[in-house]
């Protein structure tokens, strides 16, 4: 369970006493259903991680006081100048939690904001961290299916309500549409998906997994559909038994090794050449992390999994889709670099 240091709870307790109590405008309920107080104003707002850190730009990117961790100069490339290249300030949540509280005071954050789980851990990090610094603590729930209504409350905690519901209009109407599509699909047509992380491809998500989300949004059979919600191990002999018709990779070098490693050969999605990179400049398709960034991801993997039906034009979307979320617009050698995933 993530848990702040114990020595710099402390540290940030003194501190607090020393600092003035900001004026509240009022409460918002959060994504788990918390009544958080919000300041009058917010101008600063820090991310607990890297989801809350990449949906905070989309809407607000004057208000991120930094990144959970700093953006290569291949991703800040795509993000607007002055804010791409904003410090690395650490994270509270998830792998690595790295940020201690005092670093958090030093900022001096309006709010900070979590998008993930809103489970009971997250909900006892959050009241705990509110409560040792004095600084509104909100959860979003990062769920796929939750993201339009995570842009509403993060637009009413950030007092960019207009924009929010911009920005979660263009995901519903996505997200209906090709769910229209999808359930016209038989089943039987639906193909079979391993989902392959790692330089060897032998780390999966399974089926309750947040990592696969967008598979399962489009009907796909993820093939490490057994019980867990997390990424998992798994050994190449599994891979053979479950023989995925497509394979979908964020790793670069197994998207090359794959193709010619004997030992993958008669797997049927390298035979029919349906190994596919997943774009990930700035910010990955499938997931890594797994955020807004996976709204254009799912008209990737819609088109790669049922062609016929989605005869959009990728390029389009993704240009569409970087000036609308990440307010930059890719040029077309850009495009071409973010669709290789090679970035």
């Amino acid at each position: 369970m993530p848990r702040p240091d114990r020595r710099a709870l402390l540290t940030g307790l003194a501190a607090l006493a020393a600092c003035p109590r900001l004026a509240q405008a009022g409460t918002v309920r959060d994504g788990a259903g918390r009544d958080v107080a919000v300041p009058a104003a917010v101008t600063r707002v820090f991310p607990a991680g890297p989801p809350a850190a990449i949906q905070l730009y989309t809407l607000a990117p004057d208000l991120l006081l930094g990144w959970p961790r700093a953006n290569r100069p291949e991703e800040r490339e795509f993000l607007l100048p002055g804010i791409g290249d904003r410090p690395e300030i650490g994270r509270i949540t998830g792998r690595g939690n790295s940020a201690n509280l005092e670093a958090v005071l030093q900022l001096k954050p309006d709010l900070i904001v979590d998008a993930g789980s809103t489970g009971r851990t997250y909900v006892e990090l959050a009241e705990r961290v509110q409560g040792q610094t004095g600084i509104p603590y909100a959860l979003l729930d990062g769920r796929f299916g939750a993201i339009p209504e995570s842009y509403r409350i993060l637009g009413r905690l950030t007092g960019r309500s207009a924009r929010a519901e911009t920005l979660a209009t263009w995901c519903e109407t996505a997200m209906a549409t090709i769910r229209a599509r999808i359930a016209g699909i038989p089943v039987q047509q639906r193909p079979s998906v391993y989902y392959a992380r790692g330089p060897r491809g032998l780390e999966t998500g399974l089926g309750g997994s947040i990592n696969v989300e967008t598979l399962s949004f489009l009907g796909a059979r993820n093939v490490a559909d057994q019980p867990g919600s997390g990424l998992a191990q798994v050994s190449l002999e599994q891979v053979l038994a479950w023989d995925p018709e497509v394979i979908v990779t964020i790793d670069l070098a197994f998207s090359e090794s794959v193709r010619r490693d004997p030992a993958w050969a008669g797997v049927r999605a390298v035979k029919a050449g349906r190994v596919h990179l997943s774009p990930k400049i700035p910010f990955g398709w499938v997931d890594f992390p797994p955020s807004v960034n996976r709204m254009v991801g799912l008209w990737w993997l819609a088109k790669l999994l049922y062609p016929q039906a989605f005869p959009e034009d990728i390029r389009a979307i993704a240009r569409d889709f970087h000036t609308l979320f990440y307010q930059v617009t890719p040029s077309e050698p850009q495009l071409d670099r973010i669709l290789a995933g090679r970035g």
